[in-house]
């Protein structure tokens, strides 16, 4: 004879609630006070043409100050409950993998953005939102800020609770060649003394 305890529906129901709290609703992401990137689609085509996501992939990225990628990795989701307590353990095995957590600084410095390429609308889902409840919480215990959530898919790339986006790169595109997803290069300017110099040495 067999003697167990079958888990009350008390205890189940506690259990989903707890799964709940592990989702960010759009509402929530936005009075989060999340940083705007400068120039998403720049970073967006840079982690694209780096890693090529494809449906089920996530890129997780480290951003200075200035927003340049200091370091990033990418990974398949693996798990099929929508989960943010699960995704933000991922997401922290991947950051410590990568850089150097910040824990000593009273401010943080540096940010994470995610990534995530998926099937499906571009508009929010269940899945969005415990990406974001995890790239939040793995962001606190790495001492990172938390930066944008993006998504991609077959309709382009769009940044969840800003309202930008863009068709190009999307779930199905092939990279950009590396140097287009990079900032071009600054034209010098012309006129002055200078200039004249140029085109004097260059006419000889």
């Amino acid at each position: 004879m067999t003697f167990g305890f079958a888990p009350s529906s008390a205890a189940s129901l506690s259990t989903s609630a707890a799964s709940a709290t592990r989702v960010l609703e759009p509402a929530e992401w936005a009075a989060a006070g999340i940083p705007l990137l400068r120039n998403p689609r720049e970073v967006v085509s840079g982690l694209h043409a780096r890693h090529r996501p494809g449906p089920a992939t996530a890129v997780v990225a480290v951003l200075d100050p200035d927003e340049r990628l200091r370091a990033s990795a990418s990974f398949t989701r693996r798990t099929s409950a929508a989960d943010g307590w699960m995704l933000r353990n991922v997401l922290l095995a991947q950051l410590r993998r990568v850089i150097p957590h910040d824990l000593r600084r009273r401010t943080p410095v540096r940010t994470a953005v995610l990534l995530y390429c998926r099937d499906g609308e571009a508009r929010w889902t269940e899945e969005d939102g415990a990406w974001m409840w995890g790239l939040r919480d793995a962001c606190t215990l790495h001492g990172l800020r938390c930066g944008a959530y993006i998504t991609l898919t077959r309709d382009g790339w769009q940044v969840l609770g800003e309202g930008r986006g863009g068709r190009h790169p999307n779930a199905s595109s092939a990279p950009e060649p590396f140097a287009l997803s990079e900032a071009p290069p600054r034209i010098p300017r012309t006129g002055g003394v200078a200039s004249d110099v140029l085109r004097r040495a260059a006419a000889r």
